[in-house]
């Protein structure tokens, strides 16, 4: 989430909030693509991590990107911690280690998500290179311990940080070492979300293996195609996960809403201080009963920075998240969408892919989830390799593009922009097994050569 929303609006009653969601049910015709991703910052010199102060820091590279976009900054006291578009055209952020992110804005199709993302990787390069900073495209920093990441200066992860041991083991790691590609996608209905929640749910740990990218951690292999993956299994189970009620009969808003108001909040932000609520709910916030905050009452911001607190595998706000993904080179950022795009946004290829997953089970959803991370494109669910059913649900996408045929000034449609994905298929090779490759090889045992192979 870029930035914290501000909306001193009370909300009283459940249904209020369950109309929060509703409000988000556009029109297929405004269906738009919003692509995200998290990129890590490095001095080009030494391959160490960006901190926040000094003349080369993070904070010195938000201000030049303030100086050439124009975009307003977005402050916490006296430090710049983002940027956003006051046109709608998108936000900058930080993530808790340095993380730079770019929150695009809603675009019609992926043509123009690849000419945002090529915009914003030559406008930093044009504020970075003098800096000596340069970008990893990687889902887990592959040389630095937590003790060498930096920390950014936001209340809000301060908060974060002192809860996270307390209901996990991988929390840190969550925050400070690890970096994410997702697209935020719309719904028509609430049965259109429901059954689209149920695909993405279903579907993310197959987009889990087509972009796997961590195989490396502290310069050493970990043993896994997905680490990013793995590191969200025993973050916050109570935040996190395949969410199996959304697979229940009856489904809909309000059931997320039952999840939400139960999610433990991280803190309650009024002015510009964040109390520190964490493992407190919603529910007695809402009741007026939250223990630290006495009397205090909710508001519509509260609820939505609760909600940009929640991290299943695919989030629902006003849109719905794909969070499955490890970031990876540019060509993946747009291959991401295109892949979410072709099968989300053709009635014919979502009803495809429902019947492909629908038979599944919840424990043979989790159990997918679970051995993806390790097995990548050899894990198996119903009898059937994830390499086969990326091979599937790659051709439904594809066909699905096809039918959107939302063409460029050459007149290519949008499939063009899943052929990364299909070279990974037909090589029967995640991302990771190709790094792995080169390290044992060319790379002589050693993870420096990424900062090349990876940056941006």
């Amino acid at each position: 989430m870029a930035r914290d929303t501000i909306d001193l609006t009370p909300i009283e009653t459940k249904r209020e909030l369950i109309e929060w969601f509703e409000k988000g049910i556009k029109p297929e015709s405004q269906f738009r693509i919003g692509t995200e991703h998290e990129k890590f910052p490095f001095y080009a010199t030494t391959h160490r991590p960006v901190g926040y102060d000094g003349p080369r820091g993070i904070r010195a590279l938000l201000e030049g990107m303030q100086g050439l976009l124009g975009w307003e900054p977005i402050l916490e006291g006296d430090h710049p911690i983002g940027l956003f578009d006051v046109t709608g055209g998108g936000a900058i952020s930080l993530e808790p280690g340095g993380q730079f992110e770019l929150s695009g804005a809603p675009l019609d199709n992926i043509h123009q998500t690849c000419i945002e993302l090529g915009a914003h990787l030559s406008q930093l390069k044009q504020v970075a290179d003098p800096l000596g900073i340069r970008f990893l495209g990687l889902g887990m920093s592959p040389l630095w311990t937590l003790a060498e990441t930096p920390v950014m200066p936001k209340s809000r992860y301060r908060i974060m940080k002192g809860y996270m041991p307390k209901v996990g083991t991988r929390g840190l790691d969550m925050m400070f070492r690890t970096s994410t590609v997702q697209v935020n996608l719309d719904f028509s209905s609430e049965a259109d979300m429901v059954k689209k929640l149920r695909v993405s749910l279903a579907l993310q740990p197959i987009a889990t293996a087509l972009f796997a990218n961590s195989p490396f951690t502290e310069g050493r292999p970990n043993g896994l195609r997905s680490m990013r993956s793995e590191i969200w299994r025993d973050t916050d189970n109570h935040r996190a996960g395949m969410l199996p009620f959304a697979f229940e009969q009856g489904f809909g808003f309000e059931q997320y809403v039952d999840y939400a108001l139960d999610v433990p909040m991280y803190f309650v932000k009024r002015g510009d201080h964040y109390h520190d609520v964490s493992g407190q709910s919603f529910r007695d916030l809402l009741a007026g009963r939250l223990g630290s905050l006495p009397g205090e009452r909710a508001y519509v911001s509260d609820w939505a920075n609760h909600l940009s607190t929640i991290f299943p595998e695919v989030r629902l706000k006003r849109y719905l998240e794909m969070r499955g993904s490890d970031v990876g080179p540019r060509p993946m950022i747009a291959a991401e969408s295109a892949f979410w795009v072709g099968l989300f946004y053709d009635s014919a290829s979502l009803d495809a892919a429902w019947e492909l997953a629908r038979g599944w089970t919840a424990a043979e959803r989790q159990k997918l989830r679970d051995e993806v991370p390790k097995l990548g494109f050899s894990a198996q669910i119903g009898g059937r390799s994830v390499l086969d059913l990326a091979r599937e649900t790659l051709a439904l996408s594809r066909d699905g593009l096809k039918r959107r045929a939302r063409l460029d000034g050459f007149g290519r449609d949008e499939t063009l922009f899943l052929e990364p994905l299909e070279k990974l298929v037909e090589a029967g090779e995640t991302q990771a097994d190709i790094l792995l490759r080169r390290f044992h090889g060319e790379w002589g045992g050693s993870v420096e050569p990424v900062f090349e192979a990876l940056a941006y």
